[in-house]
């Protein structure tokens, strides 16, 4: 587990955060640019130090504590990916992703490190990229190309500062789908610093709001999203709730997929390239479900779920309310016009039916909680920290490179 609290005063700016961060998972840091989420990450990662406070990760102490302790960067064994890949020019992807693995002096090591490798690239879908060089890259390819180099350098815990910046659509999706199957397939934390509330949707366990240099809440990824009370941070438009579900069955003729919400509630959406029985997690905007009093006929709405009531947030000089339904024991969010609150008489504890379009809902809103292939090794926190203590993925490494061209590295 990471914690700390950590100052810092940088002219008029001050940082004063303090967050525990679980040993497993994905915990995103989220607020707007500049609150304050690259100076928390880069006071982790030892690029910074901070005026005062402590860090501890897994029990040691890395910045503070009665000795007023100082790690180095290279010895924290944190692996650090920035907004650029930072890849070295003159390596190839095979001789990059080799930088950071520790030195192999027998032959059991060299097996050791060539078996390591092979799951990496495997595990990140690199195989046919090994022999390019980084200008042969496309964005989200460098990034994993990355992502895979700070993973093998064995460290105690990721640190991702907004990977996914400056990428288009069709790449940011790719990248996303491999971060979110990194989470469930590697035993060490991850830190995700981001802006973006649809990446939050797609990669996050656990929600830390930064506002003006202070971690205001933190907590459960779908707790934090359906509290309204956070609202102004987490955002209005794409506001929306997390949904656990499983895939039951399968429509071939009409291309639809059922998914079962538990309490025996079901609902369709477009045809998922999933196999019944896997677990994920669904994404339901508040702007795209409607309420009812009573189930209706005759209408193009093919969900309506049974819902109760939980919060009401109707505030003058808004047009819309914003509400909070209780559905097979999850909350979900809903935005409804004011004046259809009081037409219906919407109220706390009353009975209603929540209505959600099929079409509504596509493939990108729905991951997958479970491993996506069986024949893809789970990297397991011993394969990465096993070793002695290598050098942080970071500017430090970068500066430590060697300047000759080609594959080779010092993990040869």
């Amino acid at each position: 587990m990471l914690d700390f609290h950590l100052h810092r005063q940088q002219g008029a700016f001050t940082l004063d955060a303090t967050l525990k961060v679980p040993a497993r998972g994905v915990t995103a840091l989220f607020g707007r640019s500049g609150s304050g989420k690259t100076t928390i990450l880069r006071l982790i990662a030892g690029l910074e130090r901070p005026d005062h406070g402590h860090l501890r990760l897994d029990g040691e102490c890395l910045t503070g504590g009665e000795n007023d302790i100082f790690v180095p960067a290279h010895r924290r064994r944190l692996g650090v990916v920035f907004q650029e890949p930072r890849l070295f020019p003159h390596y190839s992807v095979r001789g990059n992703l080799r930088y950071g693995m520790p030195r192999a002096l027998t032959p059991a090591q060299r097996q050791q490190n060539q078996s390591r490798l092979h799951e990496m690239v495997t595990l990140l879908g690199i195989e046919d990229l090994l022999s390019r060089m980084p200008g042969q890259l496309s964005g989200g390819e460098a990034r994993r190309v990355a992502i895979g180099r700070a993973l093998l350098s064995r460290p105690r815990m990721l640190l991702l500062d907004e990977p996914l910046t400056g990428l288009d659509g069709a790449r940011k999706q790719e990248l996303l789908h491999y971060i979110a199957r990194l989470a469930r397939e590697i035993e060490i934390p991850i830190l995700f610093v981001s802006h973006d509330t649809r990446e939050l949707f797609a990669v996050a366990d656990r929600l830390a709001l930064v506002d003006n240099g202070r971690i205001t809440a933190s907590g459960e990824i779908g707790d934090m999203l359906s509290r309204l009370d956070l609202a102004p941070q987490t955002g209005r438009f794409e506001a929306g709730s997390l949904l656990t579900a499983e895939v039951l069955s399968h429509d071939d003729d009409w291309q639809l997929t059922r998914l079962g919400l538990g309490a025996g509630l079901s609902l369709k959406l477009a045809r998922l390239a999933m196999p019944v029985g896997r677990r994920v997690r669904l994404r339901l905007r508040a702007r795209d479900i409607s309420i009812a009093l009573e189930t209706p006929t005759h209408t193009s709405l093919r969900n309506a779920l049974p819902a109760v009531i939980h919060e009401i947030e109707s505030e003058r000089g808004h047009a819309s309310a914003e509400l909070v339904l209780g559905i097979a024991g999850q909350r979900v969010r809903a935005r409804v016009d004011r004046l259809v609150c009081q037409e219906l008489g919407l109220k706390v504890g009353l009975g209603v039916k929540a209505l959600i379009s099929s079409v509504a809902l596509s493939g990108p809103d729905v991951i997958s909680l479970d491993a996506m292939d069986d024949d893809i090794p789970v990297v397991n926190a011993a394969q990465l920290s096993a070793a002695q203590p290598n050098a942080t993925q970071t500017d430090t490494a970068q500066a430590k490179a060697p300047n000759d061209a080609g594959s080779a590295s010092p993990a040869s």
